[in-house]
């Protein structure tokens, strides 16, 4: 087994992530990393010192353009890619400081294409858009060849786990198609000017049964938010998977729990749904 590598904020992320051999354990001395990296190494785990000790951050946005004069969209705005299987994080925390997704788009904190990822006790922070679980819905897969690189394009299944993790943001904050587990995690809502605010945004394929599974979560939300001004999710494509179980809800969360996303039919094919049923949620959610 390789030793341990111990890196500080002078060091190079980048470079490490990639010389790094699969399997290494990797420890992230406290402090404020400013740096824009992609992992590709599989196996990799990665420990900080605490997710108000280990900051990676980074700032990038969906309007921001690129040397050739083309805008970054969302999908290359993150502040931290894994693009390889099997990688642990822990004690660390990811954040795009950006801010101003009105004005600027959507803002990435964390993009995650791949499978068996592991993230425990960490923070994710952005505003719009801050968690992406990958893959891509096909239809973007297809549109983004030759635009996006292909370790961000890449399909098939992916299983993601989150836990005791802090995920906040204002605007779909949790999107994509992966099947992914949130567990013990704080979902946290911070203020938006735009006035309404979403907290997930699946995209899951009819043939996908797992989606998003929220389990023992607690959904919160920053000062100045407003109540009854977010919602639990919306279906970012047809047939999006979203289960909450035992979860606790604060008084942000908008009384129909559910959106079927503005002028499109989505609530025809959505599968939301909570265990315990919750009174008075929007009348097409419960299905499976």
């Amino acid at each position: 087994m390789a030793e341990p590598i111990f890196v500080t904020p002078d060091d190079n992320l980048q470079r490490i992530f990639d010389d790094a051999p699969e399997g290494s354990l990797i420890y992230l001395s406290a402090g404020v990393y400013r740096q824009k990296t992609v992992i590709r190494t599989p196996g990799l785990t990665i420990i900080g010192q605490g997710p108000d000790k280990t900051v990676l951050v980074f700032r990038d946005y969906a309007r921001k353009r690129d040397p050739a004069g083309f805008a970054y969209l969302t999908f290359r705005s993150y502040t931290l890619a894994v693009c390889a299987d099997g990688v642990t994080l822990r004690e660390l925390a990811v954040v795009n400081d950006a801010l101003h997704p009105e004005t600027l788009g959507q803002e990435v904190a964390l993009s995650v294409v791949a499978d068996g990822f592991l993230m425990e006790k960490c923070r994710l922070s952005s505003t719009q858009d801050t968690l992406f679980t990958g893959p891509l819905p096909p239809d973007l897969i297809e549109r983004y060849t030759g635009f996006l690189p292909e370790e961000l394009r890449r399909g098939g299944e992916m299983q993601q786990v989150f836990r005791s993790c802090l995920i906040e943001g204002t605007v779909d904050f949790i999107f994509g198609c992966g099947e992914s587990l949130f567990e013990g995690c704080e979902i946290r809502s911070l203020p938006e000017v735009r006035g309404t605010g979403y907290a997930c945004a699946p995209a899951h394929s009819q043939e996908q049964k797992q989606g998003y599974l929220f389990q023992s979560c607690h959904f919160t939300c920053a000062q100045g938010v407003a109540p009854g001004s977010v919602y639990l999710a919306r279906p970012w494509r047809d047939y999006g998977l979203a289960r909450f179980e035992e979860c606790a809800y604060g008084p942000h969360i908008h009384p129909l729990g559910f959106h079927h996303w503005e002028g499109t039919h989505r609530d025809e094919t959505a599968r939301f749904s909570e265990s315990p049923a919750v009174e008075g949620r929007a009348a097409w959610a419960g299905r499976l």
